[in-house]
């Protein structure tokens, strides 16, 4: 035990429950110790040498002498791939069934003695020892898998395995889940293995508490996700490439992943982004919609404490004539932090107090942590002990109940990997619901039991059911959180059907869009905190989860004027705005940091509201297709190498180019534009792509550009929706979507399209191509190319 990791667990939760904590971790320790034994003299297995094939409907099975590879390829164009009989399922990241084999892939012999799968979008070709080359239809190489190896213990048990990867030398590496460090993922190891940082965390902390074994590989030969399908803790270790100068070698980039147990098993997706992204959503499920109010400002502290300070700061965005849609409430609101509870004399009366918010346009959102007191006195733990034979908690492997420390004191656990405590769970929310909430957050759900030994989990030998499978917290850990918003997503639509769940989670794992979103967590306060809030929402959309953002001002300590300002300008342009702060961390209200900060974070809400329309139709669009708001510069040209390094600037949808000013100090900064014309929207100045321009941002804002003959759908001068539109360049024609807001329930969504043009100098709009069917106002913005004049 380190003496330092006492002294931080007795600051973070106080000295009798930091006590309480190590006491805790001890158990957890002592409970591994005696359960995992160690895993003795091991045994190295590769593949061998072929020995035979035998082709399937999508593919076919390639025999060596010591293992086997199954190789299919999906419906859909996705290539799936596994060692020694492992299937896609059961799998956690896919909803439902397998996808069907594509009848026009077929296993046949290749030309070097292996054999070879040739399918629309990607030939598989499988080596006489092993490796396997994912290429281009052309014959481009995306990736190589070199043949894999095993460490089996010679007592039995979860072998561990290794797989390395090569990739083109201008490879860059993107994903991996929620990584502060990102969105571009350096060389280096990142580990697989959800994790509270303990209380903030800044761009060098790793892992975070959403990590995923899903990679975005860009380079010139194309753009390719894989992911691997394992839950198991485990690492990968990243090294970019390096092009030969004259006739020096190509020295590729590698990607060398080990997991701790279970199979190896993965799926790749091809394509252009747009395209991969909608591959692997088809393949994992389609994000979540979120209602639209969900869109609008948000605003939560830990530390509201009452009803009377809640009122307060509701009215004083009123009087200051500040939009707000939501408000969330934290761990305080809860008597004595017992979750399903309310605090009597704080919150007298929460029902009557969300109704009249909710009258005043303002929704209550509440925190949802998974940790239950372990105390008969708690209607929730005496419920969950009569769920099935064992009850619904998190057991030993001796039957005995697994204690952790968290903010009720001494907590169990549910076991959401068991369909029926998801029921249990799920039908809890009618509680939150009858209060008046709107919706939910999860908190906590790493899940977290305070430590002071570095890992505030559980024991890796507790069990869980995993769908009655049977297995361990090595295997189920990563996905606990994923179970658990399933749970609540699909007890929220069954408590009120008729409308659309709101709710996101902490941590999670592939697949979690379709229950919801996330956001940043304890993000630290500072530069950096800012920079990685940026990183957070980029990587984690690129794994397939769009409804993301930063908590504004950081988690804790207290932003300067400026940096609070900036973190605000760079949240407003990100799915989830909301701001947020620790418990003694002061207030983050906009007017709380003076009279310049408030009037410039009017303009900045002002114009969040002005784009709602657009939000929602990037939110549909996300839906539909699987293309986060929030995007790389490099979305639609993956070519260009200089825009895959560019990370400080990003893509709103199509339309808008936001560059956020990430240190402090800074008034004008450098902005890398893709190809096209890009107009400032707040001058209306015009810049040439691509390249590097450098633009204006004082305090007031930060560089918005909108993209040249996009049509972008904005609340009018009314409130109602009109199109904005950027004048076209000459000889080139633009244009957009737009969704309407169609209310909070399940309507099918309308997709219109319109296109821009310039016509004898004027600009012309028409959806679906045919004039006269643009129902909204049209108001042109962006100066003229003066050969139009």
């Amino acid at each position: 035990m380190d003496g330092r990791d006492l002294v931080r667990s007795v600051k973070t939760v106080g000295s009798v429950q930091g006590m309480r904590s190590v006491r805790s971790a001890w158990r957890h320790r002592r409970a591994d110790a005696r359960a995992l034994a160690p895993r003795g003299p091991e045994r190295a297995r590769v593949p061998g040498l072929l020995v035979g094939a035998e082709p399937e409907p999508g593919g076919g099975v390639v025999r060596f002498a010591r293992s086997q590879l199954l190789v299919r390829v999906a419906a859909g164009g996705a290539v799936f791939w596994s060692w020694d009989a492992a299937g896609p399922l059961p799998s956690y990241a896919l909803p439902g069934a397998e996808p069907e084999p594509d009848p026009r892939a077929r296993l046949e012999p290749d030309k070097n003695g292996g054999w070879q799968v040739v399918s629309e979008r990607l030939t598989v070709v499988v080596s006489r020892d092993g490796a396997v080359e994912l290429r281009t239809p052309g014959g481009v190489l995306l990736r190589r898998e070199l043949p894999p190896r095993w460490w089996e213990p010679v007592e039995g048990g979860e072998a561990r395995w290794v797989q390395r990867s090569e990739v083109p030398a201008d490879a860059r590496f993107f994903g991996l889940g929620g990584r502060s460090g990102g969105p571009r993922l350096r060389d280096g190891t990142y580990r697989l293995w959800n994790t509270d940082p303990g209380g903030r965390f800044g761009p060098a902390d790793d892992p975070l508490y959403l990590t995923m074994p899903v990679q975005v590989v860009v380079s010139d030969a194309g753009t390719h996700l894989a992911f691997h399908d394992n839950s198991w803790s485990g690492g990968v270790t990243l090294r970019e490439g390096e092009e030969g100068a004259g006739s020096g070698h190509d020295r590729p980039g590698t990607c060398e992943v080990r997991m701790e147990g279970g199979p190896l098993r993965c799926w790749v997706v091809v394509g252009t982004p747009a395209r991969v992204l909608q591959g692997w959503t088809a393949l994992t499920g389609a994000p979540a919609l979120p209602p639209s109010w969900a869109l609008g400002p948000q605003h939560a502290r830990w530390g509201f404490g009452s009803e009377r300070e809640v009122r307060r700061v509701v009215t004083g965005y009123r009087e200051r004539g500040l939009p707000l849609s939501v408000l969330h409430l934290d761990i305080d609101h809860y008597d004595a932090h017992q979750v399903f509870t309310v605090d009597p004399e704080r919150f007298p009366d929460l029902p009557r107090l969300a109704k009249e918010l909710r009258e005043e346009g303002v929704r209550l959102v509440s925190i949802v942590d998974p940790a239950v007191r372990a105390s008969t006195d708690t209607a929730v733990f005496g419920s969950g002990l009569e769920i099935g034979s064992q009850g619904a908690f998190v057991r030993d492997p001796l039957g005995s109940l697994v204690l952790g420390e968290v903010w009720p004191g001494e907590c169990v656990y549910p076991d959401f990997t068991d369909p029926d405590v998801r029921e249990w769970w799920g039908g809890l929310y009618e509680e939150r619901l009858g209060q008046g909430f709107a919706g939910v957050w999860h908190d906590m759900n790493e899940p977290v039991s305070f430590s002071a030994f570095g890992d505030p989990s559980l024991p890796r030998s507790s069990r869980h059911s995993l769908e009655g499978r049977g297995g361990d917290h090595r295997e189920a850990h990563n996905v606990y959180a994923l179970a658990m918003a399933r749970a609540g997503y699909e007890g929220l639509c069954r408590l009120r059907p008729d409308e659309r769940p709101f709710l996101f989670s902490r941590s999670g794992w592939a697949g979690m869009q379709r229950y919801g979103g996330t956001w940043s967590g304890d993000v630290a306060t500072g530069w950096p905190g800012l920079r990685a809030s940026l990183a957070l929402v980029l990587g984690l959309g690129l794994c397939g989860v769009p409804y993301s953002g930063p908590d504004v001002g950081g988690f804790d300590g207290s932003p300067s004027p400026e940096l609070y300002l900036r973190w605000f300008q760079l949240g407003a342009y990100m799915p989830l705005f909301r701001t947020h702060a620790a418990i003694g961390a002061g207030r983050r209200e906009p007017w709380e940091f003076g009279p310049e900060v408030l009037a410039h974070s009017r303009g900045v809400l002002q114009e969040r509201e002005r784009l709602l329309p657009y939000f929602v139709t990037l939110a549909h669009l996300a839906r539909l297709t699987g293309a986060p708001y929030v995007r790389p510069v490099w979305w639609g040209a993956s070519g260009d190498r200089e825009l895959r390094d560019c990370e400080d600037v990003f893509l709103l949808g199509d339309a808008l180019l936001v560059a956020p000013v990430l240190d402090e100090g800074s008034d004008r900064r450098r902005v890398r534009l893709p190809r096209g014309r890009w107009y400032d929207t707040a001058t209306g100045r015009a810049y040439e792509g691509p390249g590097q321009v450098v633009v204006d941002a004082p305090l007031s804002r930060i560089p918005v550009l909108a993209r040249a003959g996009a049509v972008i759908p904005v609340r009018g001068p009314g409130g109602a929706l009109e199109l904005e539109v950027w004048a076209p360049s000459a000889g080139r024609a633009g244009g957009g979507l737009v969704v309407r807001d169609a209310g909070d329930g399940w309507e099918r969504a309308e997709v219109e399209r319109y296109t821009s043009r310039l016509d004898a100098g004027r600009v012309v709009v028409e959806r679906d191509g045919e004039e006269g069917l643009v129902r909204y106002p049209v108001r042109v913005r962006g100066q003229s190319d003066p050969a139009q004049r």
